[in-house]
């Protein structure tokens, strides 16, 4: 799935899509058609279509700069109902992206604030620069991170939340290691190699079980463990009798490559 438009370009090399934010000029800022095309992207992704992995990017010196401040002057203007299906929308592009079926990894340089902090978050891994800058900056404008909410709560915990919702204050890349939200800090000209190497990961794995390790991952975090016992065996007995489960236990006893690596070296 390759394509262009004029918020987004999705360029695929192999099994893996390269999706970079496309409105450099505004630093990649969030306006209805970015939304509206990333969840387009994001709900048209099939995990048997060949797509193994993607990353996620931004045009520019910056990775997402949150919301476009032309669009913002025109929310002032909104009435509640208005407001309401515009946050939906959004709602609906985090929603979509964090139901991605494939593993998506978030290459993030110059800042992430607002809404790019919440593309981070959807993100299964996030690799940073080590120049980066961080902030759930919307009290500062006397708003909240509403709908990112869930997403960064998950990822960075309660204590982290209140810290950093409350004061809008912007933080470095390690401080975002730390309390979670970023997986990996590099420098700039190191930064592709070690997303790279996480997408080397992805594809030396079976990709039906990354599918079925991602969904059991949302389906376990939002379950108490008395809940999901069930739907834990199931998941490991279901992947053990797959045709790709045997396939990747076989190679592992027969001291080769599974199938799935055929055509990556």
């Amino acid at each position: 799935m390759s394509g262009i438009t004029s918020t987004l370009v999705v360029e695929a090399n192999g099994p893996v899509l390269h999706v970079r934010l496309n409105r450099p000029a505004v630093r990649n800022a969030f306006n209805e058609e970015l939304i509206a095309e990333l969840t387009s992207w994001a709900q048209g992704i099939d995990a048997g279509a060949g797509a193994r992995a993607a990353v996620l990017e931004g045009a520019g010196k910056v990775f997402c700069a949150g919301a476009d401040l032309s669009w913002m002057s025109k929310t002032i203007a909104y009435s509640r109902e208005d407001n309401v299906r515009d946050a939906r929308a959004m709602a609906t592009m985090f929603d979509a992206l964090d139901r991605l079926p494939i593993p998506l990894i978030c290459r993030v340089h110059g800042a992430a604030l607002g809404g790019g902090v919440g593309l981070a978050a959807v993100c299964d891994i996030v690799v940073a620069a080590e120049n980066a800058t961080f902030g759930f900056t919307e009290v500062r404008l006397g708003i909240i991170p509403a709908v990112i909410s869930p997403y960064a709560i998950a990822k960075i915990g309660r204590s982290a939340a209140r810290e950093l919702f409350l004061t809008g204050a912007r933080f470095t890349a390690a401080r975002a290691k730390e309390i979670g939200l970023v997986h990996a800090v590099a420098s700039e000209d190191d930064l592709d190699r070690v997303v790279a190497e996480y997408v080397a990961g992805i594809l030396a794995s079976g990709p039906e079980a990354v599918a079925a390790a991602k969904a059991m991952i949302a389906h376990v975090s939002d379950g108490r463990v008395t809940d999901v016992g069930a739907h834990t065996a199931d998941a490991i007995s279901a992947r053990r009798v797959s045709a790709e489960g045997q396939e990747g236990m076989r190679a592992f006893l027969e001291k080769r490559k599974p199938s799935w690596t055929e055509g990556l070296e």
